[in-house]
């Protein structure tokens, strides 16, 4: 049984970095994680010249002698492929390794991730490491599992290099077969771009204003994610060759231009992420008027969770962060390391391990601060660490248990990377996905992001309710017959506008628009238009409710004898025309909104479909509340040895209270606990349900 998300426990862990710290320290650190409660490590993503100090020269003397530590105690270690720094002999040696900027100038050693994933030079070298550690290290006793680099395409998401250029023109080769057939994908007629040899294609370059061709752009991000995709497979296959059978292969993440669903399925046991709440807080990019702050970052556990439905956090913020050269987050106040620890758990992290143990004392990331500071003396962070230990040796029956939702909201990477490059789509997608999220935080409505996939059927959407599928650019007909089969049977589906104007190559069609939409949902589109600046906001009236139809409006029409207009626009030159329509289809219902989802709209809707508050006969908690729902399989029928958890976390910076309508217990101090309940600021409630 593997030792961590084996649904049978949950574990903390920690980042260590045995090569920043005199030998005398190690196990003195490693005696005091145990006593705080951590059971696992994470070592050696940055430590290439540890292994191999010069090229094809390798000693394994410094790990070996760290492990033989490590296993003077019951510590497990997380060994990682260390890929994601190149050594500075490899890059002066072969600078074909580097990535590039767009105009061709290369990244230089002295920073991270400098790499590109096409280089043969360097897939060899990266190979070779991987090949080299795995056989030495996975015998060890103490190591359960490989991390496979890190954060693949963090820092940059992409790459320009001359090898980059060389590999994209194969995979369009392989995509297209001739360059005639590229031409008409990417309609390179329009401002006289036909390519006439493979030669003449390159990854996108610099060019005057900037300007691009969009559906090029959009074949590059695919490219993008393949490049990934493969390399990270390069080193999965390596470390099969070597790890003990119940060792795991992971990765932390995510980062743009990348899919992990294709990453996880071809590569990982399981995805790992990288929590760092308060960077909702941080001076850089700190929007005041965001309601969310912290909380936001469960909608990054919500994109992991739609990967990996338990998963682990491989760094979980614990103190102060901030390089040298940017990036700004205070330290987290009494309390929010265990609002943060709870808030990963509560939506699937069977493992949680903090960033860092000590902070380290040179460098880059010498302000990112871990659990203890530069001294390494007693702290408040590591006593706010033993108390969480033993919260959590009261809720170990929650492993294994999912996260629960009966509201979805559909993604796919094919309309991700295309809102990336284009900005109308980018405004809608930004507006809607932002303001949907928090709808359903304020209204305690657990959501889930599902990606539209090869692999996904029919019975991965019939496990929600209602589906938000905000604006579905990119359309295709498998992804259109699977939706109207949803509906059919009665589900019930939410679209907003810009829906189904482009293919997949990111053209344009020639359809009436919705396009392939536009049985479902019953709708014609004869006339739209971004809101003009000096409009001000654009209002819609939905049975006497007055919601904001955000950045685009659809100008509708209803089409078929099952469409129903509920609301018309307010205000514009189209005032009075319809802004949503509901179509009856089948058993269900599919509604077409004309605008970007705004705060009140998405609220609309969650409350109009019933969707809203699924626990309200349960508890009563404030908006500043989180709530969330972890279920075991058979919990919803009663069977025996199965349960439900309720978590309530406030991230407000003052008490609360909540109304618990049933008797329920709190595992982390074992009481039950009925009527109005207190809930101190940065305060958590784990409650068992059943």
């Amino acid at each position: 049984m593997r030792e961590i998300i084996n649904g049978k426990n949950l574990v903390l862990g920690t980042c260590y970095y045995p090569e920043h710290w005199d030998r005398s320290l190690w196990e003195e650190d490693l005696n005091r994680m145990l006593e705080a409660g951590i059971r696992v490590i994470r070592i050696a993503e940055f430590a290439w010249n540890k292994i191999e100090p010069r090229e094809g020269e390798y000693t394994y003397d410094f790990f070996d002698s760290f492990l033989d530590v490590v296993e003077k105690t019951p510590m497990k270690v997380i060994f990682c492929t260390p890929t994601a720094t190149p050594p500075a002999w490899l890059t002066e040696e072969y600078p074909e390794v580097l990535n590039a900027q767009m105009d061709g100038t290369l990244y230089r050693h002295g920073s991270r991730r400098h790499y590109n994933y096409n280089s043969p030079i360097y897939q060899r070298f990266a190979a070779n490491i991987t090949e080299k550690s795995a056989s030495h290290y996975a015998p060890r006793p103490c190591v359960i599992g490989w991390q496979i680099d890190n954060e693949l395409n963090c820092e940059t998401a992409e790459f320009y290099s001359e090898s980059d250029t060389v590999a994209f023109r194969e995979f369009l080769k392989k995509k297209y077969g001739t360059i005639e057939a590229l031409n008409e994908a990417w309609g390179t007629v329009f401002w006289n771009q036909t390519y006439t040899a493979w030669s003449e294609v390159y990854v996108p370059r610099t060019t005057v204003s900037n300007s691009t061709n969009p559906h090029r752009v959009l074949d590059y991000l695919r490219f993008i994610s393949d490049s990934a995709c493969r390399f990270a497979g390069m080193q999965a296959d390596i470390i099969r060759k070597y790890k003990k059978p119940d060792d795991f292969i992971t990765t932390n993440g995510l980062f743009e231009n990348l899919d992990n669903h294709r990453l996880t399925e071809e590569s990982l046991d399981f995805m790992t992420y990288d929590s760092y709440p308060n960077f909702a807080y941080g001076v850089e990019g700190f929007d005041a008027t965001d309601s969310l702050k912290d909380r936001k970052w469960s909608r990054n556990l919500t994109e992991t969770r739609a990967i990996s439905p338990n998963f682990g956090i491989m760094e979980q913020q614990s103190g102060a962060n901030g390089w040298n050269t940017r990036m700004e987050a205070p330290t987290p106040r009494p309390g929010q390391m265990t609002l943060w620890t709870m808030q990963s758990i509560a939506h699937g992290a069977d493992y949680v391990s903090y960033f860092r143990w000590r902070t380290c004392t040179v460098g880059t990331e010498m302000y990112w601060h871990g659990i203890l500071d530069y001294s390494g003396r007693e702290n408040r962070r590591l006593r706010e660490l033993r108390d969480i230990h033993r919260r959590l040796e009261g809720m170990q029956e929650i492993a294994g248990s999912v996260y629960e939702a009966k509201v979805g909201i559909l993604k796919d990477y094919d309309n991700i990377w295309d809102a990336r490059l284009d900005r109308w789509h980018e405004r809608v997608d930004r507006e809607s996905l932002k303001n949907l999220f928090a709808a359903a935080q304020f209204t305690h409505t657990p959501v889930d992001f599902v990606y539209l996939t090869e692999r996904t059927a029919l019975s991965d959407l019939q496990r929600y309710e209602v589906l938000f599928y905000p604006h579905a650019v990119i359309l295709t007909r498998e992804r259109m017959r699977l939706l109207e089969a949803y509906v059919r049977d009665g589900g019930k589906l939410v679209m907003g506008c810009r829906t189904g104007y482009k293919d997949l190559s990111g053209r344009c069609v020639m359809d009436c628009l919705p396009g392939l939409a536009a049985e479902v949902t019953g709708t014609d589109i004869p006339e739209y238009t971004i809101i003009a600046p000096d409009e001000g906001k654009i209002y819609a009236d939905w049975d006497g409710e007055k919601i904001e139809a955000a950045v685009f409006n659809d100008i509708l029409a209803p089409a078929g004898e099952n469409a129903e207009v509920l609301a018309v626009y307010e205000n514009s030159y189209y005032a009075g025309e319809p802004a949503l329509i509901r179509n009856r289809f089948g058993k269900g219902e599919a509604y077409y909104f004309g605008g970007a989802f705004s705060l009140d709209a998405a609220k609309a809707f969650l409350r109009r479909l019933g969707a809203a508050q699924p626990y309200a006969e349960l508890i009563e908690a404030p908006e500043g509340c989180e709530i969330a729902v972890r279920r075991k399989a058979g919990a919803e029928n009663g069977d025996a040895g199965c349960a439900a958890y309720l978590f309530v976390l406030n991230y407000q910076h003052e008490p609360v209270q909540i109304m618990l309508k049933r008797p329920m217990q709190e595992l982390t101090c074992g009481k039950t606990e009925e009527g109005t309940v207190a809930v101190e600021k940065f305060g958590v409630k784990v409650y068992r349900m059943a």
